[in-house]
């Protein structure tokens, strides 16, 4: 901040806060904790270098970033913020296998509730009835709803091979 109040860095650091400090703008001195965090993860003088390196634009982002990764280093000192994302990264697999069953048991239900279709008497050597009759109901691309039903038994019988 320079003048009267040093910013955070400086108060840690115990130095006048000059005026064009660059710690000053991301470090106001009523959040002495954010500073104290980063510090202890990353070291002033290496957030002072990134910090030069940065355009103007972007160093709050930057700031944002160090602080965030500072506080999951804590956290996790092996793993910091790298574990955070694989611990979200497991928990969306988890839902998406989740919804994958329920989309199952959904088409399952579907199924159960349509009536079934007597089947008309084909002789096996005439291949055109089957092409003429049956698959064009399966077939119709043009509905979303049958490539989403075919989705779901794919998943459908992907999840059976992964239970069994």
């Amino acid at each position: 901040m320079g003048g009267n109040s040093p910013c955070a860095s400086c108060k840690l650091l115990r130095r006048r806060c000059a005026k064009d400090c660059i710690f000053a703008p991301y470090f106001p001195s009523d959040d002495p904790q954010k500073f104290a965090i980063v510090h202890k993860v990353f070291g002033a003088s290496n957030v002072s270098k990134m910090l030069q390196e940065l355009p103007v634009h972007q160093r709050a982002d930057a700031v944002s970033s160090l602080v965030y990764e500072a506080n999951a280093r804590v956290r996790d000192p092996v793993y910091g913020c790298v574990g955070a994302i694989s611990y979200l990264q497991n928990q969306v697999s988890q839902l998406q296998m989740q919804l994958a069953v329920a989309q199952a048991e959904i088409l399952c239900i579907q199924m159960q509730q349509e009536p079934v279709m007597p089947t008309p008497q084909m002789d096996p050597e005439d291949k055109s009835f089957l092409l003429q009759n049956s698959l064009p109901q399966y077939l119709n691309f043009g509905s979303s709803s049958n490539v989403i039903q075919y989705d779901s038994l794919k998943r459908e019988s992907i999840f059976e091979d992964m239970i069994s």
